[in-house]
């Protein structure tokens, strides 16, 4: 291994990814490892695009999402586009997940609500159980 590649293995350690992920990411054009014969090396260039698809995916982007705005990257405007397409999806994502944050903090409301009804009505049932 040169300095400047890294073996699907060395990959998979280094950035906690599976074989099969790695493959994934490379059927579906994200990754464009080197191939000698069965070998793949992965180059600086697939290594920053993986952190790129690994941090895009913890934000929810689609992998269509990510592979798009990856492909911004060689558009000739020093990333402009990307950046500027990139900062759209992700304030759109972010009120999303604010939005499914609002959501999810109602249902958890609710659902403390309702185990204090549960609890007085078990509380008031409970003498009358062992009264009878």
């Amino acid at each position: 291994m040169s300095n400047d590649t890294l073996t699907i293995r060395e990959m998979c350690d280094a950035y906690d990814v599976t074989p099969r992920t790695l493959r994934f990411y490379e059927a579906k054009e994200l990754l464009f490892p080197l191939r000698i014969g069965q070998k793949r090396l992965f180059t600086k260039r697939d290594r920053a695009r993986l952190k790129l698809i690994l941090r895009g995916k913890r934000f929810g982007f689609s992998l269509e999402e990510i592979r798009q705005l990856l492909d911004l990257y060689y558009k000739g405007d020093h990333q402009l586009t990307q950046l500027e397409q990139t900062y759209d999806v992700a304030r759109n994502r972010l009120a999303d997940m604010e939005q499914q944050r609002d959501e999810l903090d109602e249902a958890i409301s609710d659902l403390r609500d309702q185990l204090k009804w549960g609890e007085k009505m078990i509380s008031s049932l409970s003498p009358a159980r062992k009264a009878g």
